[in-house]
């Protein structure tokens, strides 16, 4: 028991938020016959400086048998904190076993795309369409599309390995198609390149590869296309027959 009480262990961020909330599932000690040991104590350090709910287990102290009696999930919450930038620390209680609520179960899925994943002309965040294809399917959406940043950066590819998902989509295609970035050569081994990262992070998930939506623009002009502010119109700027 004594090596699953967190003495010692706590939550540290940094932030302006004047109120925190932590969903704990702690696990009390009750020795049959005896009364109930007091709740364990959380505290919460803001700069350095000071500032119910969980599960039961009982032992009887004859046998040494336990029982584990399930309880309910605690809230705690810290609120007035002060309203500027500061280093809050959560301390867990050292005398009994806390369980931080994990997530709600889902799968999640890592999306990597454009500004159509971006969602930059959608009404709203729940409205983006990874948004809805996530709630649709049911799982935990984490949506890495930057408008206009889908240019097969090595960094990116490193930031989709180093993230847990158990599904991993990449939109691959308008943002160098629009900003002439990548010749057909060169096209290949990046992408080939980029995905073996990915998947040097991620050996059994689901990856799939999709191209952009259909682009009537670049449909019949293959090359860069950028605007003049000045007029409302699109010039190329690639040599022409460049792809």
């Amino acid at each position: 028991m004594a090596e699953t009480q967190p003495s010692g262990v706590r939550l540290k961020f940094r932030g302006h938020a004047t109120a925190v909330e932590l969903d704990t599932v702690p696990t009390k000690r009750v020795y049959a016959g005896l009364p109930p040991r007091p709740d364990g104590v959380y505290e919460l350090l803001v700069d350095g400086s000071p500032v119910g709910g969980g599960d039961t287990l009982v032992i009887d102290m004859t046998t040494g048998a336990t029982e584990n009696r399930p309880g309910e999930v605690g809230t705690l919450s810290f609120t007035g904190l002060p309203a500027r930038e500061k280093d809050v620390e959560i301390w867990l209680p050292h005398d009994e076993t806390t369980e931080l609520v994990a997530d709600s179960g889902r799968g999640v899925w890592l999306h990597h795309g454009s500004s159509i994943s971006h969602g930059s002309d959608a009404a709203g965040p729940t409205s983006t369409w990874p948004a809805v294809a996530a709630a649709t399917a049911g799982v935990e959406l984490i949506n890495l599309g930057p408008s206009g940043g889908a240019l097969l950066d090595p960094f990116t590819a490193r930031t989709l390995r180093e993230t847990n998902a158990d599904l991993i989509s990449v939109k691959i295609g308008i943002n160098l198609i629009n900003t002439a970035l990548i010749r057909g050569r060169a096209l290949v081994p990046a992408v080939h390149g980029f995905l073996d990262t990915v998947r040097d992070g991620h050996p059994s998930a689901s990856l799939l590869v999709v191209s952009p939506i259909h682009c009537p623009i670049h449909e019949d002009t293959p090359r860069a296309q950028l605007p003049r502010l000045h007029r409302p119109r699109w010039w190329e700027t690639a040599v022409s027959g460049g792809r």
